[in-house]
């Protein structure tokens, strides 16, 4: 993975010379926060029984993480902004191994409940340090393109390795090993990252926080994916559910025109209303939203319906995840300083609706071999494919100083895209198989028949829910090829701080996905 300090380190005045250490460093970092996304799911049911978690609060071991993660990114990578990336990194990860020990050793619901949000807390300062120290890191637009492919490969696949590791430690050690496996993780990442990074001066925002948009932003986020998990736990029509959705709409609201007005804004507009960034946020929060649904489908596909252990359904995921790792550094890596983005984004999103597609043909006895497998080898080639141009684009411009908040800003939109496909695609799919259910349960005269029918609507509600996804990925292409215009990025040189560019000169800044 190293490069020596050659030709293309000499041409590019700020590199780092130890840069491709820090990369290694980082991504185990990321892997570990997308490893506990997946990993905690599969030890949920063990946990649940052994500290007496009630059916009607087991959520809140996904939930407690999700609000704090969600609704803290703006605040984190501001925080990262003006303490200094490396300090937020190593703080982050610190926070991170002391919060999943607490998880390990939880006695409680509570206790873990806790945990759970205190992992978030610092997942939400350790992210966008992350992806702003590679940000700025990485000056030479084709390293850069290689740093991110490996860095987006790495983050996309570890939620697959997070149901494998996920399954082994659970069946044969204990699910609390599912917390203990971040501590090492932590420890090496703090340790190298403490002793080999470098943070480039000048990159610093040192300008006073933005309180009121802190609380508005942290409140409007929170009301809105708690509003999403209501809705998919209460329904739509609840009034706690609408009462949170309306609080959400006013607070973030409030929070726009507060950021219009402020001298130093928590976000600043510019980085949100560019017409290309808007439409990668808008594309990649609809493709988040479409994959996040289906994972938790095939999930439950392949163990409830195919009968797949939790380890079998981890190896299952896989392809995709070879597809993704292919997509990202084979493809996209290579192409995105040739083409332009939107020659990579467009088709990218539509490969992965092909897949999509072919998985709305699911039936009980569909082989994995001939639907699911090449069905999520496209999911990840057009995924990984779409990513690694998308990322870049999506912080293209902005100033080393406001890359920690643009790359928060790239997290939330998939934070909360990731919310709502959960939440939303669910809803759909319990619809659907409630109905389904409904109209044939008559005709089921013995046990086993009614077993088949109550088979049958689980996997037509999954099939319903499916072809939405796949109308949501389509949507994202056409967002691109509608609002995406920016040319090729032409291997220009970042600029450190914004200042002394040539006219026309693009300062790019390149962040990859994080999938949680």
């Amino acid at each position: 993975m190293g490069t020596p300090l050659s030709e293309t380190a000499r041409s590019v005045p700020n590199a780092d010379a130890n840069r491709w250490k820090a990369l290694v460093f980082i991504a185990l970092a990321q892997l570990m926060v997308v490893l506990d996304s997946t990993i905690v799911n599969i030890a949920l049911p063990s946990a649940q029984h052994d500290l007496g978690i009630t059916d009607g609060n087991r959520q809140w071991v996904v939930t407690a993480y999700a609000l704090a993660f969600g609704g803290l990114l703006l605040f984190g990578g501001r925080i990262a902004d003006l303490w200094g990336r490396k300090r937020a990194f190593v703080i982050g990860l610190t926070g991170f191994a002391a919060a999943s020990a607490l998880g390990g050793v939880a006695t409680s619901g509570a206790m873990m409940f806790g945990a759970r949000a205190l992992q978030g807390v610092f997942g939400a300062l350790l992210a966008p340090a992350a992806l702003s120290l590679l940000a700025v890191m990485f000056t030479d637009a084709k390293e850069r393109a290689k740093a991110f492919g490996i860095y987006g490969a790495i983050a996309g696949g570890g939620g697959a390795v997070g149901f494998i590791l996920g399954g082994v430690l659970t069946e044969y050690l204990d699910w609390r090993w599912t917390f203990f496996v971040n501590i090492p993780f932590a420890i090496v990442a703090a340790a190298g990252a403490y002793f080999v990074i470098r943070e480039p001066e000048g990159g610093r925002n040192r300008s006073p926080l933005d309180i009121p948009g802190v609380i508005l932003s942290t409140l409007g986020l929170v009301s809105l994916v708690y509003g999403f998990t209501r809705a998919e736990s209460d329904g739509w029509s609840d009034a706690v559910t609408i009462a949170l959705f309306v609080a959400s709409a006013v607070l973030l609201l409030a929070f726009v025109i507060t950021e219009a007005k402020v001298k130093a804004p928590l976000l600043p507009l510019r980085v949100v209303t560019d017409r290309n960034r808007g439409g990668v946020y808008l594309s990649l929060g609809l493709a988040i939203t479409a994959m996040f649904g289906t994972f938790l489908f095939l999930t439950y596909y392949l163990q409830v319906v195919k009968g797949f252990s939790p380890i079998q359904t981890g190896f299952a995921f896989l392809p995709m995840v070879a597809g993704m790792i292919t997509g990202s550094t084979q493809i996209g890596a290579r192409l995105m300083n040739r083409v332009a983005p939107r020659l990579l984004m467009g088709p990218g999103f539509l490969t992965a609706g092909v897949g999509m597609l072919l998985l709305s043909q699911l039936e009980i006895g569909s082989s994995y071999a001939a639907l699911v497998l090449p069905a999520m080898v496209l999911l990840g080639l057009g995924m990984g494919t779409a990513f690694m141009p998308a990322m870049s684009l999506a912080t293209q411009g902005v100033e080393p100083r406001d890359a920690g908040v643009a790359s928060a800003m790239v997290n939330t939109s998939q934070q909360v895209g990731g919310a709502i496909g959960t939440a939303l695609l669910n809803t759909i799919a319990a619809s659907a198989t409630t109905a389904y259910i409904k109209d044939h349960i008559a005709t089921a005269a013995t046990a086993p028949q009614q077993r088949l029918v109550q088979l049958q609507g689980m996997v037509h509600g999954y099939s319903t829910a499916i072809w939405f996804a796949v109308g949501m990925l389509g949507a994202a292409a056409v967002i691109v090829f509608a609002l995406v215009n920016a040319g090729r990025p032409g291997g220009t040189v970042a600029a450190s701080g914004g200042a002394g560019k040539a006219e026309g000169a693009e300062d790019e800044v390149a962040v990859p996905v994080v999938a949680h």
